[in-house]
């Protein structure tokens, strides 16, 4: 079996502990490999729920976010590694999954639980449904 060559990299974040310590992975993958990493934040808006989102929470949230991916984008740099910001809205699972599947990736690096209060046995929602339905290779951290 012949290696591919990691060029692109995808690191799902929340801002939770895990996903940090999934950035620090996907660091050390960049600089082993000299990819790029793509640092993508999706804020949790179900459709079925934007309706009922006010203006006002979104903003929340699209701040929140822009400050985990600006905070991200820091880390990277201080390494030395490319970084690109990327923040979506919806389901966070499902749009990890078409990012990785649409966007040439070679890695996902995901931590195995983020902020969610939805707690599974051994691995977060999230995290457990990329590793199922993602056809890019992925590294769960702990």
């Amino acid at each position: 079996m012949v290696a591919k060559k990691i060029n692109k990299i995808l690191a799902p974040l929340d801002g939770s502990t895990n996903s940090l310590r999934g950035l620090q992975n996907a660091i050390m993958f960049a600089k082993q490999f000299d990819a790029e990493i793509t640092g993508l934040y999706v804020v949790n808006i179900p459709a079925a729920a934007a309706i009922r989102i006010s203006p006002e929470t979104r903003k929340k949230e699209i701040r929140y976010a822009e400050s985990i991916i600006d905070e991200a984008t820091k880390i990277a740099t201080r390494h030395g590694v490319a970084f690109k910001p990327k923040i979506e809205t919806g389901d966070p699972g499902d749009k990890i999954v078409r990012t990785a599947n649409t966007g040439h990736f070679d890695l996902v690096v995901i931590g195995s639980r983020g902020r969610g209060a939805a707690k599974e046995i051994f691995l977060g929602s999230t995290s457990n449904h990329v590793l199922h339905k993602t056809n890019v290779p992925v590294v769960v951290v702990k």
